[in-house]
């Protein structure tokens, strides 16, 4: 994988200079051979046994550094161990400062301010599930015993199942290429309406995107603020669209504080202009246990050409493999109806957790297989393909 000579370092508000520290801390890691665990709970974690004693006066190793935030200043400062930023992590935080949920690990509940939170263990595999009936409809009454998880091919047990409304944090992307110059005012529309559609206790950041991604507003359930990141018009240039998705959802790993996180794209056509591609994109995406991916592709004028067949291609296998959805609508007047379908969809989701039965330290990538059955007949269910182990984490670009 090419890794840019230089970068440019002087815009305000751009995503790539995330882009760059994922693309330079990638070839790092897989340049460097993985070493041993020192500390005495990564050996005890990793079956390994303790190391002799050390003499007092050795230097402690140095802790490594850490990616620095975009632009925005943030406090408290981004823990150098990434287990402690993850979102649930956070949420447990929150949930403390606020009043604290009466929910047991892996269950859904509420503090005393109302707020619902989720509460997990760390090693807990957390699927966010969407079922559907044989007329697609949702089907939102099912109970614990009518849904069975396999993991390569191998029977899990679930250790929690819920279905609540629990709020998201969600990256929006729209596409700034020259070809969307106008297609923009409708599009704002449509997402600022699936913003008033979710929960309000969503939080959502704004990324625009041509050939360089830009965060034009970051985390905020303010409609004014995002009304206004959305009005960062300046349609031309090519479609980094991978690119975008890679650092948006690094964004949301790092800073969501929100339990569930999700992704809307909405572009026009084919990536033509990105340092990632399709493969390293959905890697990524399942190296973070990341978001869900809902895409609309406004492929409609040209739905036969090769870039689009491309495109809609490439948005459908990233949706498909997140558990979302990709829609193709035929004109602009669709994009609003579909926006809010998609913060139904995510409203209406099921929170299904389990303890794998493979060791955290076995690295590799997990397939996923949810299947229920209910009183309606044959059921679709909906979620992510899969995750990477934490074991994975140091080669999240390497192709599947």
């Amino acid at each position: 994988m090419h890794v840019p000579d230089t970068m440019p370092l002087c815009n305000s508000r751009p995503l790539r200079v995330l882009i760059f520290g994922l693309l330079v801390s990638t070839a790092l890691a897989q340049s460097v051979p993985p070493s041993e665990p020192t500390s005495p709970a990564a050996r005890a974690l990793a079956g390994l046994p303790p190391l002799p004693a050390q003499s007092t006066s050795a230097k402690p190793a140095p802790k490594p550094e850490t990616q620095q935030p975009l632009d925005v200043d943030r406090d408290p400062v981004v823990s150098p161990d990434t287990a402690d930023n993850a979102p649930m992590n956070q949420k447990q935080e929150e949930a403390e400062a606020a009043g604290q949920s009466s929910a047991q690990p892996g269950e859904v509940g509420r503090n005393d301010k109302g707020v619902f939170t989720l509460t997990r263990n760390v090693d807990e595999v957390i699927l966010n599930v969407t079922v559907l009936d044989s007329e697609g409809h949702l089907v939102n009454d099912l109970k614990k015993e009518d849904v069975k998880i396999w993991e390569d091919n191998v029977p899990q047990t679930i250790a929690s199942f819920q279905h609540q409304d629990i709020p998201v944090s969600i990256g929006i992307l729209v596409d700034n290429s020259g070809s969307m110059r106008d297609k923009r005012s409708a599009v704002n529309a449509a997402a600022l309406d699936m913003v008033k559609a979710s929960n309000p206790q969503d939080e959502s950041f704004i990324v625009n995107f041509s050939d360089e991604a830009f965060i034009d507003q970051d985390f905020t359930a303010d409609l004014g603020k995002l009304r206004e990141g959305l009005s960062h018009i300046d349609s031309k240039g090519g479609t980094a669209m991978y690119d975008a998705v890679v650092a948006s959802a690094d964004q949301l790993s790092k800073y969501a504080k929100r339990p569930k996180q999700a992704l809307l794209i909405i572009t026009d056509g084919e990536d033509n202009a990105s340092t990632f591609n399709l493969e390293q994109t959905i890697r990524r995406i399942q190296a973070l246990q990341g978001p869900v991916v809902y895409s609309i592709g406004l492929l409609f004028g040209d739905e036969s050409g090769r870039e689009s067949k491309r495109a809609r291609r490439a948005l459908k296998l990233l949706s498909d493999e997140t558990g979302g959805l990709a829609f193709f609508p035929k004109s602009l007047a669709e994009v609003d109806e579909i926006a809010t379908e998609v913060a139904h969809d995510i409203r209406n989701q099921y929170t299904i957790g389990y303890h794998s039965t493979k060791p955290p330290e076995v690295p590799g990538f997990r397939s996923i297989r949810v299947e229920a059955h209910g009183a309606h007949g044959k059921l679709t269910v909906r979620t992510r393909s899969g995750y990477y182990s934490k074991a994975s984490a140091g080669n999240d670009t390497q192709k599947k």
